[in-house]
């Protein structure tokens, strides 16, 4: 199996961008698209529930790892499920792709601003608790620690997997270093993580099983081609 490391996974979109010309929002749109019919599908098969009886919360962060939650609030909303985008990531700092489809979700009326973890926790914790979460709050070039804030919102995620919630992850799961497999002072405890292109390198440690649960990869719309140039030049 292939795997990518932060770096690899960077150039990866890069020469997509500028080598073949596919604009990063076309990239944003395929990852969201593509990871909301594996959330569907997870729904149908693993919870026995069509898209009308589902509920699913997206939690957005600032980046386009955030971006990508709000592709996929938009097909799931389009699909008939009850979604909610929770911008956990202030919309303001938003920028390029991730702000394009911020804009579009919000019109949309599928996203809904951040005001604390008591709020949140109403929201994910208790008779209310969605069927699924989908954790969009940091992606790959993540490292070191998380933040207070986000650590608030990642121990109400993973509280919402022990009262009978599903997480998925998108990318990575939000707090797990995608090169080395370790997980922070916060991280994750996804169900299954839906990777772009190829998964991490880091999910092939044994440390950070417990937080990718099933390692579900997809492709984003350039050719795999496209992935043996890039081990090439950068082995």
């Amino acid at each position: 199996m292939t795997f990518l490391t932060r770096a690899q996974a960077r150039e990866y979109d890069r020469l997509a961008q500028e080598q073949l010309g596919i604009p990063g929002v076309v990239l944003m749109e395929n990852a969201g698209r593509t990871t909301a019919e594996i959330v569907l599908e997870l729904l149908e098969n693993d919870l026995h529930l069509v898209a009308q009886d589902a509920t699913v919360a997206i939690l957005c962060g600032g980046g386009n790892n955030g971006g990508d939650g709000y592709v996929i609030a938009r097909h799931l909303a389009n699909a008939g499920v009850a979604v909610t985008a929770h911008a956990i990531g202030d919309p303001g700092k938003l920028r390029g792709d991730a702000l394009v489809n911020w804009a579009v979700a919000d019109r949309m009326g599928v996203v809904t601003p951040f005001d604390s973890p008591d709020l949140l926790q109403s929201s994910l914790i208790g008779p209310s608790t969605p069927h699924m979460i989908v954790d969009a709050l940091l992606g790959t070039g993540f490292t070191g620690q998380v933040r207070d804030d986000l650590a608030a919102v990642i121990h109400l995620c993973n509280d919402a997997r022990e009262a009978e919630g599903k997480i998925v992850s998108v990318d990575v799961p939000s707090g797990l270093d995608c090169d080395t497999g370790q997980p922070s002072n916060v991280t994750v405890r996804a169900n299954a993580t839906v990777t772009f292109v190829a998964p991490k390198v880091g999910f092939d440690r044994p440390e950070a099983e417990p937080y990718t649960g099933n390692v579900i990869p997809v492709e984003i719309g350039a050719p795999l081609s496209l992935v043996q140039q890039v081990l090439a030049e950068m082995p």
